[in-house]
């Protein structure tokens, strides 16, 4: 929420100096962004007229123009392209100093001479527009000093508000929280009444039940529409962040940004009636503001025109109004509108469509329901006073029963002490709480406090406090340690903690991402893993619409980010959440952990030839995880639909005789890569954590003290014959001396026939209370030779 500084000080008349005012702001929980000052040191700039404008005989972009100020006519030499005779725009006089220490003199320009300059608004320091000229409504008083005539100087001030401070969407609501904690009081808002000269009204029909349970409108005729916005409006405005586009639209936004309530204006001319408020229908289409031409559904507010098979949407209730019914200059009679949205009926439908609004993200958050008819009155005297204009009755349709009512809350003084840890004086209590415009009735143990409507927030006896907290000061609030006892959880034996397994791969040279758990549907549509993805009901944006069921999807995003930025070698892990769709209330969440790797083994160096990784590599850095958690893995073919075929496996888990899968490991499928456009390849793992990083508890052993001696075997076998089969016969037929199994080459080509393959292995045996003879050794190596013989067919390799 951005807005102007001497704007809220109309409404709470504060003597706090600038930084105090932002500092306190943030004191209380609106927390400032940006201040950015306006105007200041504009001595000796006054409102000037250009009387005449010719071009400078020596420069083609330059003109000569005799300029009034008030007290003579003055020449100025000027290079704005909207400098021209009759244009009212500030004049720095000679000896003038502008923000950014820029000095006023008389010059020569081209043989020319200039006493003063004409400026821009980013040259005052009021705007960034550096187009031209800053332009000044015609009536502007000419020699009126500029700063005097503009309300100068001032700041913009911008505050990021937490979503459920909807109230301070308004200069108005900011006023009540600075006036609690500045001791001041907030001017009343004085808007009368407009009396109907005219009986000429629109008939509203409310459809949409507690979606909509007010909607207010007046008509105004005979208006013009051309009025140009007058200075204080418009200046209010762009010190707010909105740029003036006409009277009748500032009109709207100037009410929205002062009291919350948004508003449209609708070109009367266009419409027939009665005006409708009911939900869309599936297939119905309306076109916007902006132009966009949407697709509407049930889930959409609509506000139409006429009825029957005539009726029309000519507007999307609480986010924007239509193309067709918009003001224009040509506009002479308008119909004013005004209504109350329940959050629950705006909340995502904006985002649905790739829109973002003022008016949709006060209603997301709540408006307050009585302001409406303030709004619709308000409205009119603004437009009645500027532009003339003979005005309707205001109407308004209501559903009494889905209009929110504040209830009271009940604040305890003892738990209002206990929560905060020291007391609040009554008086300070209830003035705190009525500064606020919160209703304080005394009772014997506290009060009865009741909201106004605009505090959707305050519901329980702790938002009181929290109220009371904030305004009396959290640096008054006394650090006190929490009593009790504190219970040490020492971390579990039977698995491998998270930081462990983030130092293992950061250790072999990976770096963590970390990404967004909601992802874009399409992404994982791309992957052929949407099954099961469960979509958010209130999404950020439209390409985070789903929560992801793969962690690949964002990780091998990012580093195609990553190489398309020159980074030709990239390794990324990433341990988070994957969410599955399930027929119970909760989707099911598992925590996985993900690597992807493209370009060289390793980094560049003269020790050794450059190699790009490749399955073997990926595999070894997941075979030294599992060793962390003494686990041995097994892989087996698979086929997935982002997997290159031949070049992935599912990863398998085998403790004892049980068996479970983890997961996936392999090279991305050239499809895919191309998809992503990703020109070099990529092998990946993800698999599910937990399983992976279970463990045995710990127990020390002695280590033998007899040496151990080892054997080197080649056996000649079927290519069709996996090494995890030949390893399990080896295990088993080796017994219990059998120390360690090392298959050190893997060999096919000359002296091997078509078909087969070499597998040499190193058996290492050792006894824990003997030292083993040559009898001994041979005795085991020879049961292994006749076990891989007879249970795979092989021979050993002379």
């Amino acid at each position: 929420m951005k807005f102007s500084e001497n704007w809220l000080r109309q409404h709470v008349p504060t003597t706090a100096p600038r930084e105090q005012l932002a500092a306190t702001l943030t004191a209380i929980g609106l927390e400032v962004e940006e201040v950015v000052a306006l105007g200041e040191s504009l001595d000796g700039v006054v409102v000037a007229r250009i009387v005449s404008a010719e071009k400078h005989p020596e420069a083609d972009r330059l003109q000569v123009c005799q300029v009034d100020t008030g007290r003579g006519i003055v020449q100025i030499v000027c290079g704005a392209p909207n400098a021209r005779a009759g244009l009212i725009a500030p004049l720095a006089t000679v000896g003038a100093s502008l923000p950014g220490g820029l000095a006023i003199k008389a010059a020569k320009l081209r043989g020319v001479e200039s006493f003063g300059m004409l400026c821009s608004a980013k040259e005052l320091g009021v705007d960034p527009d550096a187009s031209g000229l800053l332009e000044l409504p015609s009536d502007a008083p000419v020699g009126t000093p500029l700063a005097q005539y503009l309300a100068l100087p001032d700041a913009s001030i911008e505050i990021k508000l937490t979503p459920n401070r909807a109230d301070c969407f308004s200069v108005r609501g900011i006023a009540y929280d600075v006036a609690a904690a500045t001791r001041s009081a907030v001017s009343p808002l004085e808007i009368a009444p407009v009396e109907a000269a005219i009986a000429t009204s629109l008939q509203v029909e409310l459809d949409a039940g507690a979606d909509v349970p007010r909607y207010c409108g007046r008509v105004i005729e005979g208006l013009d529409a051309t009025t140009p916005t007058p200075a204080w409006m418009a200046e209010r405005l762009r010190r707010s962040g909105v740029r003036p586009v006409s009277l009748l639209v500032d009109v709207t936004q100037y009410v929205m940004l002062e009291i919350g309530q948004p508003m449209h204006a609708f070109d009367r001319d266009t419409l027939t009636g009665p005006v409708g408020v009911r939900h869309a229908r599936a297939g119905e289409t309306a076109k916007l503001l902006n132009g966009q031409s949407v697709n509407l559904d049930e889930s959409f507010l609509a506000i139409t025109d006429g009825s029957g098979d005539a009726q029309r949407v000519i507007a999307l209730g609480g986010i924007m109004g239509g193309f067709d019914s918009r003001v224009t200059d040509a506009t002479r009679n308008v119909f004013l509108e005004a209504a109350h949205f329940a959050p629950a009926a705006i909340i995502g439908r904006g985002r649905k469509l790739g829109l973002h609004t003022d008016a949709g993200h006060r209603f997301e958050r709540g408006v307050d329901p009585e302001l409406p008819r303030i709004a619709i009155e308000y409205a009119t005297r603004l437009i009645l006073d500027i532009a003339g204009g003979t005005p309707g009755p205001l109407s308004e349709s209501a559903l009494p029963e889905h209009l929110p009512h504040p209830q009271p809350v009940r604040l305890r003084r003892a738990r209002l002490a206990r929560v905060l840890g020291l007391t609040v004086a009554d008086a300070e209590v209830e003035r705190i709480l009525g500064a606020l415009g919160l209703t304080v009735e005394a009772s014997d143990d506290g009060w009865r406090v009741t909201p106004p409507s605009r505090r959707f927030d305050i519901a329980i006896e702790e938002d009181l406090i929290e109220e009371i907290a904030r305004i009396h000061g959290y640096d008054r609030i006394p650090t006190t340690l929490p009593a009790g006892s504190a219970r040490l959880v020492a971390p579990s034996e039977t698995r491998v903690d998270a930081a462990t397994v983030r130092r293992q791969l950061a250790a072999r040279d990976y770096l963590e991402a970390v990404n967004y758990a909601f992802v874009d549907a399409a992404w994982l549509a791309l992957w052929q893993a949407g099954e099961g993805a469960v979509p958010l009901a209130n999404p950020l944006s439209a390409e985070l619409g789903v929560m992801r069921t793969l962690l690949l999807p964002g990780l091998v995003a990012a580093l195609a980010r990553n190489a398309s930025r020159q980074q030709a070698r990239v390794r990324l892990f990433e341990l988070g959440n994957v969410f599955r769709a399930s027929p119970a209330a909760a989707p099911l969440e598992t925590q996985r952990i993900a690597a992807a790797v493209c370009g060289d083994v390793q980094a560049e160096q003269w020790g050794a030839c450059a190699r790009p990784v490749g399955f073997h590599d990926l595999r070894g850095d997941l075979d030294s995880l599992a060793a962390a958690a003494g686990a041995r893995l097994e892989y087996r073919p698979s086929q997935h639909p982002w997997a290159h075929p031949g070049r992935s496996a599912d990863v398998f888990r085998v403790d004892g005789g049980a068996e479970r899968r983890l997961g996936w490991i392999g090279q991305l499928h050239p499809r895919l890569l191309k998809a992503l456009d990703l020109d070099q390849d990529v092998v990946a793992f993800e698999l599910d954590l937990a399983p992976l990083v279970q463990r045995a508890i710990p127990r020390a052993a002695a280590l033998s003290k007899y040496p151990s001696v080892r054997r080197d075997r080649a056996f000649i076998v079927a290519e069709s014959v996996a090494w995890s089969a030949i390893r399990a016969t080896v295990q088993a037929a080796a017994g219990p001396s059998l120390r360690e199994l090392v298959l050190f080459d893997r060999y096919q080509g000359k002296g091997v026939e078509t078909g087969f393959k070499s597998l040499a292995m190193g058996l290492i045996l050792q006894d824990e209370s003997r030292t083993l003879t040559d009898r001994d050794v041979d005795a085991v190596v020879a049961e292994v030779t006749a076990a891989v013989e007879r249970e795979h067919g092989a021979r050993l390799r002379t």
